[in-house]
């Protein structure tokens, strides 16, 4: 496999651990480019039995994944082409989250920036994340743009947080920080920032120095659940509102007005309440 072969990808192996750094300026939105590169680096580690941990974090210090390019609601045809070969049951954010869901490594987020929207929904679908304490952020925005996650975000986040605290999440459709992420059960733990990366770097070499067979054997054990009509439920509602002319009012004002920008996305839910 070859791991320079991706245009929005580095990716390193050693002992057993892949390292994944998104790297799509300039704020690592989730375009055409970062999927596709996504979902065939996943496929092709998928059998790769030399890997038993995956690690992603951000060449970006401000954003971890910003959300799906919301520029994409001039090109609806551009996902056409992943849309090809998706499972029965899932639309195209959706089928990401699911591939990672089930991969039989150990996948972990090093969450440092902010994640948003899509990039909310891949922190989820994660079997762990980890995030640094003061520069993590976390957040559902999709409310503020006139729809609902679609994603999978409201089953992954039910799942994690609980019905009541998904409900707060995908309709305050604020920003959270670490510590309260931890709180939520969003993500596993917070960590102080310039501990982070020795933190995840001990725990993804103590798995994968686990004795020949654990890993697997624990990800038998501890399922993921089975989403099925959940998610076929969530793209009904997600499609129902994108065709509204809220969302594409919104979605175009915020582009308008710097979403998609460094400095528009340090603040894209205040940037979107302004549009309201």
């Amino acid at each position: 496999m070859n791991h320079d072969a991706y245009a929005t990808l580095r990716v390193s192996l050693e002992d057993g651990i892949a390292r994944v750094t998104l790297d799509n300026p300039p704020v690592n939105v989730l375009n055409v480019a970062l999927m596709a590169d996504l979902r065939h680096l996943l496929t092709a580690l998928r059998d790769d039995d030399s890997v038993r941990v995956i690690v992603f974090d951000s060449a970006n210090p401000e954003f971890f994944i910003a959300h799906v390019d919301m520029s994409l609601i001039d090109t609806p045809d551009a996902f056409d082409k992943l849309a090809a070969d998706l499972p029965d049951g899932v639309n195209v954010f959706q089928a990401l989250g699911e591939l990672l869901r089930h991969q039989p490594q150990v996948t972990i987020v090093k969450l440092a920036g902010m994640a948003r929207g899509g990039g909310a929904e891949f922190v989820t679908a994660a079997d762990m994340a980890f995030a640094a304490i003061g520069r993590a952020g976390i957040g559902q925005i999709e409310a503020l743009m006139g729809i609902v996650p679609g994603g999978g975000g409201t089953q992954y986040l039910a799942g994690r947080v609980g019905r009541n605290r998904a409900l707060e999440a995908v309709l305050g459709a604020d920003l959270y920080d670490a510590e309260t992420a931890e709180r939520y059960g969003w993500v596993n733990r917070a960590v102080p920032a310039d501990e982070l990366d020795d933190f995840v770097d001990r725990l993804a070499r103590n798995i994968a120095a686990l004795p020949e067979g654990v890993i697997a054997a624990a990800k038998r054990a501890i399922v993921p659940k089975d989403l099925a009509e959940g998610l076929l439920r969530e793209h009904d509602a997600w499609a129902g509102q994108f065709v509204r002319p809220a969302a594409e009012r919104l979605i175009r004002g915020g582009l308008a007005h710097g979403a998609q920008t460094r400095d528009g996305e340090r603040d894209l839910e205040g940037l979107l309440r302004g549009l309201a």
